[in-house]
């Protein structure tokens, strides 16, 4: 838990005991600031996208990256058999406490032999991935865990937005990343810094790409305000 800054937050709030956000700061922006209360948030106040992706679940639901629960608890009262799962052991209590029936504390890769008809990567999905060089892997892994006629939900942004453009139409990348979309990330909470990992943004164009290498289909289900998108995959 020392580490878990996240699931510290999350349980401070649970437990009122709100008293700062979390702090975050990435490789290509400065620090901003990640409100609590939004990680709480009820359907009425999610995105457009997120709400699009609720209402195409169906059957057998995974939620990869649960946090507080949110979208979990919002199918389940609906009716569907959900299982949560999320790296952060105080993301996983608060979910149990908050009712959850199937919530476990693994990576999407601890998970084998169980297959979902809907598998849900949100807020960020692709970000699990880490990076473009690993994101094969865990296509093929979720792959493994989608039923025949599954779907996985997943969304992310094309932050080319945050170059400077040039004269000519094209911009500025200064990344040092193989692609402008792979981060390193850090979380910050009540003085507590968590070490640094990789996280991706993946603009739609290249995750269908790397769909279609890896023999899935990739459709965009529908684009957000601000450069963001959500996409459907299924298996060939």
């Amino acid at each position: 838990m020392q580490k878990d800054i996240l699931g510290k937050a999350l349980l401070d709030f649970f437990n009122g005991n709100y008293s700062e956000d979390i702090f975050t700061e990435t490789s290509i922006s400065e620090e901003d600031v990640l409100p609590l209360p939004y990680l709480f948030r009820e359907f009425k106040d999610m995105p457009a996208l997120e709400q699009k992706a609720l209402q195409l679940a169906k059957g057998k639901v995974l939620d990869v990256g649960c946090g507080a629960g949110i979208h979990s608890l919002y199918l389940q009262e609906k009716g569907f058999e959900v299982a949560a799962i999320d790296t952060s052991a105080g993301a996983v209590k608060v979910c149990s406490l908050r009712g959850i029936k199937d919530v476990r504390n693994c990576s999407l890769l601890d998970l084998k032999n169980e297959k979902f008809d809907t598998i849900l990567l949100l807020m960020n999905g692709t970000g699990i991935f880490g990076n473009l060089k690993a994101t094969p892997k865990y296509l093929t892994h979720l792959k493994s865990l989608l039923n025949a006629d599954g779907q996985i939900l997943i969304d992310s942004s094309d932050l080319l937005y945050m170059f400077d453009e040039d004269e000519d139409g094209g911009f500025w990348v200064t990344s040092e990343k193989e692609y402008y979309g792979e981060l390193t990330f850090n979380m910050r909470y009540k003085g507590k810094t968590s070490e640094e990992f990789e996280w991706l943004y993946t603009d739609f164009s290249t995750l269908h790409r790397l769909c279609k290498e890896n023999e899935l289909q990739c459709k965009l289900v529908q684009k957000g305000d601000h450069f963001d998108y959500l996409a459907k995959i299924n298996l060939k």
